[in-house]
Parts: structure tokens; C-alpha cells; sequence
């Protein structure tokens, strides 16, 4: 069986991290397996691939959305059985490339979110319809994101597969934490760390402005970059927060970074999953995430959730961790649950999934 993944580029991100993950696992297991990159960005997660030299990866260029990139694809999909698309505008440029194509081979997509800016205006709607009718099986990485579908979209139950993300428990057991004096730190401050991509979904303003609110020995880590960061600069700046605030850009370390914090927080406003959630919760310390769909599910009963855009209520969970017993507690809960994630039982569920088609 000849798989061929396609995805936007390897920048920073929760699908993106699972497609590095998922297809070297997928090859020890007999599969041979290929990448398509609309935009061969060379990120860290592309060296990663890169250096494992397990399998071709295609960059088409570097922009996301020019329309060649549509005809890059055609001679490219005629060597594949199945053709595994995920994030938009890869989920639409691989149906136009396999109508022009003619190709036999069939379509998986993995709707990674539970909403996005398409699925809100009525024009787009009709348009999406159109396009989740060529993919042979849809994969919710929650059962939120799969009911999403049902209620915005109308798609037919049958088609839909809920597969929940994996993380790689056997790597983030065996990383070493950074030492605090590496970064500036001692041990008499409290480290909160938060992994992602500046953009308007992972509302980072958020958690700056309950950062304001805790006491001065609270300091706080963003790790990623994006579209945003001039303007994170600038809140951490208005709110006076620049000695108390790192910016650390796209990392390779980023489990490293984790251990070395006391607490992670994911503050998005929206999520599919939330795979760093997943991670921060394996990597033994408390988490919290805002109460919205699909995150909620992750970190319930294994961290603590406050309500989307409330920094009062973040500040108020972050300072309940100071009572120790109760540190350890969350701390606990969330190992525990971080095993119901193991990569290797996803990669066997897209396994028998392919098998089916």
C-alpha cells in the first residue's frame, strides 16, 4: 500500500507535529509512505523528517496558496493508493488535483478543528459540502470535532471516524528538563510555559493579561511564533511585562522547556484537540486550558479549564497550584491521562483504517 500524506508545510503545530510523527511509524510497520509540502518551509520539524531519510517529501514551493500548486500535485498522485490530506488549503487543492488527474486513488482527510472561518459564512458552506463529499472517510481527532461536522456541515455519520491524536510517550518519558539557570531562572520563580503558534486562535493575550494580575515572582515562557508576534510584543510591552515574559521562537527542545516549568496553559479560544496539551500533561506538570470543545475533552479530569478569555479565572487556577497537595494532584491526574494518547495506538487505528478502504 503506497500512502501519500499531504499537508500545508512542517511549521509549528499540532497537525503538523502528527504527520512528522505518524510517518516514520508508518513505514517500520511495511507502508511506504510520502510527504507534500504546499510550502517547503524548512522548519525544525522538516530537518527532523529530513534527517531520518525515511521517505520523499515534495515541497511545492513556498506559498500556501498559489493555485500551481494544484498542477505540481497531478503527476504526483497518480503513484499512490491513498492520498491523506490535512488542513485547508491542502484539503482542497488535492480534490481539484485528483479530479484533473483522473487518479484512482482515494481520499482521507483529518479535520484537525472544530470550527474555522469557512464553516461560519453561508457562501463557504456550500462550498465545503462540495469538497467533503470527495474524501472516502473523514477522521475527527474528537468526538466534538466529529459532532461539529454533523450539526455545520450535514455530513453522513458513516463517514466520519473519530481517531484521537497521539503523542510520542516514549520520547517525552526519556527527555532530560533544561536547567533553570540556563534561561535566567532560579528555582524561586514560578515558570508557566505555553507552546504556540501566535495567531488569533491561541489567544495569548489572554494569559498575558493574567500574568499581570499574579504576583512578580510568576514568570512566563511563549514558545512558537507567527503572524501575531508584533503584536504579543506589543501587549507585553503595554502591560509592562517585557522582564517577566521570553519569547523563545520555534524550538526543537520544546519538552525540555516543558519539564523545566511548573505549569502549561493553552488559552485558545478554539481547538480540534490541542495536542500540546496531550504533551505538557505527559510531561509531568499541571496543565490548564480554556473550556472550549475538543480541548475540554483532552484536559478533563486531567488538568484544569477556565473559561475562554477570562483572566481572573486563569489567575485564580493558576494560584490554586501553590498549595502543593494539591500541585501534586493535577500533576498526577494529568500523567494518567496523557496515556490514553499513546501515538502508537493511533498509528494502528489509521492503519486499520486504510486497510478498510
Amino acid at each position: 500500500m503506497k500512502i501519500l500524506q499531504v499537508i500545508d508545510s512542517l511549521s509549528i503545530g499540532g497537525a503538523e507535529k502528527l504527520v512528522r510523527e505518524t510517518v516514520p511509524l508508518l513505514i517500520d510497520k511495511g507502508y511506504q509512505v510520502d510527504l507534500v509540502l504546499l510550502d517547503g518551509v524548512k522548519s525544525h520539524l522538516y530537518h527532523e523528517l529530513n534527517n531520518l531519510n525515511c521517505c520523499k517529501i515534495y515541497s511545492l514551493g513556498n506559498s500556501l496558496y498559489n493555485p500551481l500548486n494544484i498542477f505540481k500535485m497531478v503527476p504526483i498522485i497518480f503513484k499512490y493508493d491513498i492520498i491523506h490530506v490535512h488542513l485547508f488549503p491542502a484539503q482542497y487543492f488535492v480534490v481539484i488535483a485528483k479530479l484533473i488527474s483522473l487518479s484512482n486513488a482515494k481520499l482521507i482527510f483529518t479535520e484537525h478543528n472544530t470550527t474555522n472561518r469557512r464553516l461560519e459564512r453561508k457562501s463557504f458552506k456550500f462550498i465545503e459540502k462540495i469538497i467533503y463529499k470527495f474524501y472516502k472517510k473523514i477522521i475527527c481527532i474528537t468526538s466534538e470535532v466529529r459532532e461539529a461536522l454533523i450539526q455545520k456541515l450535514e455530513i453522513p455519520e458513516s463517514k466520519l471516524q473519530v481517531i484521537e491524536n497521539g503523542i510520542n510517550l516514549n520520547i517525552i518519558n526519556k527527555t532530560i528538563p533544561h536547567l533553570r539557570s540556563d534561561f535566567g531562572y532560579s528555582n524561586d520563580h514560578k515558570l508557566i510555559v505555553m507552546t504556540a503558534a501566535f495567531r488569533d486562535q491561541k489567544d495569548h493575550k489572554t494569559l498575558l493579561r493574567a500574568l499581570k494580575l499574579l504576583p512578580n515572582n510568576y514568570h512566563l515562557i511563549f514558545i512558537g511564533d507567527g503572524a501575531n508576534r508584533n503584536s504579543i510584543e506589543n501587549c507585553i510591552h503595554n502591560l509592562n511585562l517585557s522582564s517577566r515574559v521570553k519569547l523563545l521562537g520555534n524550538r526543537s527542545d520544546v519538552y525540555s522547556i516543558i519539564k523545566m516549568c511548573d505549569i502549561a496553559v493553552l488559552s485558545s479560544n478554539w481547538e480540534g484537540f490541542g495536542l500540546v496539551a496531550a504533551e505538557s500533561m505527559a510531561c509531568q506538570i499541571p496543565t490548564i486550558g480554556s473550556n472550549v470543545p475538543g480541548l475540554n475533552n483532552v484536559i478533563g479530569n486531567g488538568g484544569l479549564l477556565f473559561q475562554k478569555g477570562n483572566e481572573i479565572d486563569l489567575k485564580e487556577k493558576i494560584l490554586s497550584l501553590e498549595n502543593i497537595q494539591y500541585y501534586n494532584q493535577v500533576a498526577l491526574n494529568g500523567i494518567t491521562k496523557a496515556q490514553n494518547y499513546d501515538l502508537n495506538i493511533m498509528v494502528e487505528k489509521l492503519i486499520f483504517l486504510y486497510k478498510s478502504l
